[in-house]
């Protein structure tokens, strides 16, 4: 008895000696508040800013709130599960993303969950969607075009890869359109999309996925759906979310468009979310770090240089106006932060003048440098005239008789570039048809065409050139360049359109 009892000791004792498990701390609290999507937590002492905290029952939350008695967490979700007494722990991580091939063709919500019905997303790589902005050493200049097929921005407020081009204006005056047909066109440009939809309704954004589906778009385009009947919570990460989806690809060197669809209603859900966390308002209700919310976004927009890969991520915000007020609070942040901007004008798009861009307020500066020389021979002057075209007719409508010569040209030739300008929606023009188009205009050889007629002109001329000289545009689209011989050959088929191809009536 005693060697057996011996023998069952020295099995434990060797157990003992064997045991090397791992103690590991987590950190916990537990909910004394809820309420409205927020979650009061007491203890959590380790918790960092922005970490993903876990709740019992296997929701998910993040901490925004730092305070010596307590956390103030933002619940991801569904918060029914939760009440007062659930426990929290402390994941150590910040929020993180799927990103990858993977997600190209899909609807996804803002922590990277399918919400299209297709299944699971396929990807094993996740990115934190909140890191530093590439720096400055690291960043090449922005002096390659990302062509958006829209004539009036191309040839007067072009954008650069790795460029941030404002798109701002007052409700319904076509500011989707404009970032959707710049994702249409990037089909043969090898440049990945993401649309993040923020606050917009359900329908909505069906059918902008639908309209992409059916222009063949979605096969390039990732779409980040957080919607209006979503937690504010969800509307403030998902912008964040699309730009670590879009930093996956610039770093192994490929190009990104990404479309913020809009960030008045990013700042809105800010607004919401810090209002609750009972954090201190200010200017117009918003808390005092909304300029760093935006600006600690846009800023991880960029083009790197050639050792880092060459990649670049071209983002286009969108900010809503109300009544052209472009001086609020959240309108002048953004436009501080920004390389220019696209003013649409609600007075323009009620005329019927759409895309309804303001030549006067809309720039870009980084300007022709994100031009290719064919654009800039063609469209060089065209938004000064345009602008002081717009300043003519105050004066002209009181009458044209006692106007000299000079000036009723100058208003006749604005009057046909306003008419050239405008374009069919989800119809985005390669760049040798906006280069052809605007050599017509600007070498004067659509002056003897009448005004009523020149968007009949500019549609019977792309096809007669497309069937007839193909060759020319062929050299304009490789060289992007229109030298002596083009220029020459160019003018020639024009004046061959217009005496067979086109019937002034």
């Amino acid at each position: 008895m005693g060697s057996k009892g011996e023998e069952i000791s020295s099995v434990i004792k060797q157990k003992i000696v064997e045991f090397n498990k791992e103690l590991s701390m987590v950190d916990s609290g537990v909910v004394v508040e809820v309420g409205d999507g927020i979650a009061q937590v007491h203890g959590l002492s380790g918790v960092g800013f922005n970490e993903l905290v876990e709740f019992d029952g296997g929701a998910y939350g993040m901490a925004l709130n730092l305070e010596e008695d307590g956390v103030g967490i933002v619940i991801l979700g569904d918060p029914k599960g939760i009440k007062e007494g659930t426990e929290v722990r402390g994941t150590g991580r910040v929020v993180e993303v799927p990103v990858g091939e993977g997600l190209i063709g899909r609807v996804v919500n803002a922590l990277g969950e399918p919400i299209d019905g297709k299944g699971s997303v396929e990807s094993s790589v996740s990115r934190e969607i909140e890191l530093v902005a590439p720096n400055v050493a690291i960043r090449k200049s922005v002096d390659t075009p990302l062509q958006t097929g829209i004539k009036s921005i191309d040839a007067m407020v072009p954008v650069g890869r790795g460029q941030r081009e404002l798109i701002i204006g007052d409700r319904s005056t076509g500011k989707t359109s404009v970032a959707v047909d710049a994702i249409i066109n990037q089909k043969s440009e090898d440049v990945v999309c993401i649309y993040v939809a923020i606050g917009q309704k359900a329908g909505k954004v069906a059918q902008t996925v639908g309209l992409l589906e059916s222009h063949g778009a979605m096969d390039h385009t990732i779409v980040i759906a957080a919607n209006a009947s979503d937690p504010a919570p969800m509307q403030y990460l998902s912008p964040y979310s699309g730009c670590a989806m879009g930093e996956y690809f610039m770093h192994k060197g490929q190009d990104v468009l990404i479309v913020y669809d809009d960030l008045s209603k990013h700042a809105w859900a800010y607004r919401q979310m810090s209002l609750l966390l009972r954090r201190p308002p200010g200017r117009e209700a918003y808390p005092g770090d909304v300029f760093y919310l935006h600006s600690r976004l846009l800023e991880r927009s960029a083009r790197l240089d050639d050792e880092h890969g060459g990649g670049s991520i071209t983002a286009l915000p969108i900010i809503e106006t109300l009544a052209g007020d472009v001086s609020a609070y959240v309108p002048t942040n953004v436009i501080s932060i920004t390389d220019g901007q696209i003013y649409l004008e609600p007075e323009l798009f009620n005329a019927g003048i759409r895309p309804a861009v303001n030549a006067g307020l809309s720039v870009s500066r980084v300007g022709s440098s994100a031009q290719t020389k064919a654009m800039k021979g063609v469209a060089g002057r065209l938004r000064l005239e345009l602008a002081q075209y717009s300043e003519l007719v105050t004066f002209a409508q009181f009458g044209t008789s006692d106007l000299d010569d000079a000036t009723r040209n100058q208003l006749e030739r604005g009057q046909r570039a306003t008419e050239i300008l405008k374009q069919v929606q989800n119809a985005p023009l390669t760049l040798e048809q906006q280069v052809t188009i605007l050599f017509a205009l600007t070498k004067g050889l659509m002056d003897d065409v009448e005004v009523s007629e020149i968007q009949n002109f500019e549609r019977d001329f792309h096809v007669y050139m497309a069937s007839n000289h193909s060759d020319l545009l062929n050299k304009i689209a490789d060289s992007k360049d229109i030298g002596k011989d083009l220029e020459s050959s160019l003018e020639n088929a024009i004046n061959d359109f217009k005496k067979s191809g086109f019937r002034n009536d």
